[in-house]
C-alpha cells in the first residue's frame, strides 16, 4: 500500500514539473532571447532530413488512428 502511495505522489510530481519547467523555459526565453532558437528555426533544422518527416508523419497517423478512429 505505501508503494502505491509513493508511485501516486510521483506521477503527480511529474505532472507538476511539466508546467513549472514551460514557465522556467518562457522566463529564460525573455530574459535571454539570442539563446533560445525560434521555433521556425528549430523546425528547419530538425525537418532536413527525410527521416525526420516521415517519423511525423507517421506519428500524426498513429495519434489519428487511435483517438479518432479507434473511439
Amino acid at each position: 500500500m505505501i508503494g502505491m502511495v509513493w508511485v501516486h505522489v510521483l506521477v503527480v510530481a511529474g505532472y507538476a514539473l511539466v508546467p513549472v519547467a514551460g514557465v522556467a523555459l518562457v522566463i529564460f526565453a525573455r530574459l535571454w532571447p539570442a539563446k533560445l532558437a525560434g521555433l521556425g528555426e528549430l523546425l528547419a533544422v530538425v525537418f532536413k532530413t527525410r527521416a525526420a518527416r516521415m517519423t511525423l508523419l507517421m506519428f500524426v497517423w498513429w495519434l489519428g488512428w487511435h483517438f479518432l478512429v479507434g473511439g
